[in-house]
């Protein structure tokens, strides 16, 4: 019930703001072997995200909207500020390194010392790497619309506790 709620409220949000193409940045085999600690663990492994994708991908041929999925490897690391080189998985030079860091759960600090928003971050980089291929300028994403507090939304299923959903509006 969660998973479909939250494709929902991810169509809804495009339908409503004329948005019509999502980027979903995908690995496969994201979840296998990771190793964030037995609590993280234990916490993101079990997230469906698999069916998330299926389920906002359906909703897209619905209702017309562009679904585009990416690899998103080293998203999270780079630095989308300082224009870091975003490698694809295995293709990483040895001498790769980003500008900026993640310095705890939600804050990145970029190479010019700007603290923005990680998820926002990250999201910005995986638009970056489909960017040409739709056409895209990003020019006018900047330091000011990587908020540090982004829209955030709960979604609360009759079976599980409360889950919160957040995703970067500009």
């Amino acid at each position: 019930m969660g998973i479909n709620k939250a494709a929902r409220v991810v169509i809804n949000h495009c339908l409503k703001n004329q948005i019509g193409t999502i980027v979903f940045g995908w690995n496969q085999g994201q979840k296998n072997q990771i190793k964030l600690g037995k609590k993280s663990n234990s916490e993101f492994v079990p997230i469906p995200t698999a069916r998330l994708k299926k389920s906002i991908a359906q909703l897209c041929e619905e209702y017309g909207i562009i679904f585009i999925e990416t690899e998103e490897s080293y998203t999270s690391l780079a630095s989308f500020l300082d224009g870091d080189n975003l490698p694809n998985y295995g293709d990483k030079p040895d001498d790769w390194k980003p500008l900026g860091k993640r310095i705890k759960r939600g804050l990145y600090r970029t190479g010019n010392n700007w603290l923005i928003n990680a998820d926002c971050n990250g999201a910005a980089n995986i638009i970056a790497k489909v960017s040409r291929k739709l056409g895209l300028n990003l020019s006018r994403l900047c330091r000011a619309t990587m908020k540090l507090s982004p829209e955030s939304v709960s979604l609360v299923s009759a079976r599980k506790n409360e889950a919160t959903w957040i995703y970067p509006v500009a």
